[in-house]
């Protein structure tokens, strides 16, 4: 391994660091910056996670799912993509598997995924 690949696994492990953590069945707000000639924006991308592929954070990607019009939309993006501006986490989904492409052939209500429920400890005044 040369000094380049180590620079850049540096710097790619820092980005993906970043990232909150999620998992297939969570719904996303990916934030992209847009570059069109000398303006740029952000578009915002939001959907289900039906997948994560790769091992390496080089090679490592994700699929997001979301219905627009009525018609099923797929991206998928690389980690490492310097596109990406943010990551957001919406919802914790709660699925049981770690491809849900059986997704893709459901619509309307049959669509939805539950969410998970997050434990809230409280903390009861002593008296």
């Amino acid at each position: 391994m040369n000094l380049i690949d180590i620079v850049d696994s540096a710097f790619a492990n820092e980005k993906v660091a970043s990232y909150p953590q999620f998992k297939a069945g969570d719904t996303i707000t990916v934030t992209f910056k847009i570059q069109e000639g000398d303006k740029s924006r952000l578009q915002k991308f939001k959907g289900v996670v039906i997948q994560i592929k790769g091992a390496t954070p080089a090679t490592k990607t994700f699929t997001i799912r979301k219905i627009s019009n009525g018609v099923g939309v797929e991206r998928i993006i690389p980690f490492q993509s310097p596109a990406i501006d943010s990551i957001e986490v919406n919802k914790v989904g709660k699925v049981r598997r770690a491809r849900i492409f059986y997704l893709r052939n459901l619509s309307g209500k049959k669509a939805r995924i539950k969410e998970k429920k997050l434990a809230i400890v409280k903390e009861e005044a002593a008296e």
